[in-house]
């Protein structure tokens, strides 16, 4: 039983192209799964969380990252009433758009894309999913369902309009624009509950994973995280309760604990702003003109102190930065250079390449090229192309 709240499968608002109801699956389930199969999300497997990929074999990638960040938001939205099946797609589709190298990867592509309307990967995810991905006789894309596409587009809060985030000022990212002209995801709005599940899952996730990692990575150690607030804590409940516990198990045991406040949190604040705005529809939750997922702002400024811990520690560390400035290299090297010669491209690239008939157009193709690489992919180029 959903809540009256969530996103109901029978009353979506449907796909841009028509097709036939399954009799199996409802559409989010198809959404999720159509997901599951893209080319792109297969891709994450060898895309950089933090470490870039072929550093260890133990840290995280954008992979195991989504399927960590779906199951946060499985667990929110069934404890909820929320549309489970919707909150997982989003899940998993929110970091498709995602270049080689994690954020560096992107800042180098944005700065390289700025004449040309900019890089932005959650843009680039709904080209993606609305363009890029070909395998379907139909259309190209996965013809996603309209809620879908609203979660990936707004998931962190309105595009556009008074309650936007100042990050979002200026143009619409193009990808995003050309997505939105053809079908109005009403930008100015907060997205479903489902959607807002996916955003908070995912800062829960990176926030107890990037613990874990920078710990095996030993750019900190557990008596630095004794010094923080909830996780400190966490490790003195875990003493207390299994003294002389080995130094690995402690550690597991202690960061689950944090994963549990964090998610426990969030569930607290849910029920008590949906009880007292008493939402009767998912047109109810897009109006209210706040989020309505997410954490207390006692655990807020808590999990603020944590994130400056991990900026300056791990994100920021020397041995991070050595490695930001190469992969930087390879994308600055890559990406003019197949700009100037794109008959580098393969060969099922050559039909959109001969189609452009601006260097904007030619660009975009390039940025989506050089965004869909894997980290493997893209240091193997750089190799043999620049040396």
């Amino acid at each position: 039983m959903l809540a009256p709240f969530a996103c109901q499968p029978d009353q979506s608002r449907g796909r841009l192209h028509q097709e036939r109801m399954s009799s199996f699956r409802s559409p989010f389930q198809r959404d999720r799964d159509r997901i599951i199969h893209s080319s792109a999300f297969r891709r994450l497997k060898h895309k950089t969380q933090v470490f870039v990929e072929h550093e260890g074999d133990y840290y995280r990638t954008r992979l195991t990252h989504s399927i960590e960040v779906a199951q946060v938001a499985r667990t929110i939205s069934g404890v909820l009433g929320l549309n489970t099946d919707l909150a997982e797609a989003i899940a998993l589709a929110h970091d498709l758009g995602h270049t080689p190298f994690g954020h560096t990867g992107e800042d180098a592509l944005a700065l390289l894309m700025a004449p040309y309307g900019g890089f932005d990967h959650n843009a680039q995810a709904l080209r993606i999913v609305t363009r890029l991905e070909r395998h379907y006789a139909d259309f190209d894309g996965l013809n996603l369902t309209w809620e879908s596409l609203e979660g990936i587009a707004k998931h962190n809060g309105p595009v556009t309009g008074p309650n936007a985030d100042e990050k979002h000022s200026g143009p619409l990212p193009y990808a995003l624009a050309e997505v939105n002209a053809q079908w109005d995801l009403e930008l100015h709005t907060h997205a479903s509950a489902e959607a807002q599940v996916a955003a908070i899952a995912d800062d829960v996730a990176y926030s107890h994973h990037d613990l874990h990692d920078g710990l095996r990575s030993g750019l900190f150690d557990e008596n630095d995280l004794m010094e923080l607030p909830v996780t400190g804590p966490a490790f003195a409940e875990v003493d207390a309760l299994y003294p002389g516990l080995d130094k690995m198990r402690r550690r597991h045991e202690a960061l689950r604990r944090v994963f549990g406040r964090m998610v426990e949190d969030v569930i607290s604040v849910a029920k008590n702003r949906l009880d007292a705005a008493q939402p009767q529809s998912v047109e109810d939750v897009r109006a209210m003109g706040l989020t309505i997922i997410r954490f207390s702002k006692p655990l807020y400024q808590e999990l603020k102190a944590i994130r400056s811990f991990l900026f300056h520690r791990m994100y920021r560390a020397p041995s991070v930065i050595v490695m930001r400035k190469q992969v930087t290299e390879v994308v600055n090297g890559l990406f003019p250079l197949y700009l100037a010669q794109p008959e580098m491209l393969p060969e099922e690239w050559r039909t959109d390449i001969t189609a452009a008939q601006t260097e904007t157009e030619l660009a975009r193709l390039v940025a989506d090229y050089v965004a869909g690489m894997t980290d493997r992919f893209a240091l193997q180029e750089g190799q043999r192309l620049l040396g």
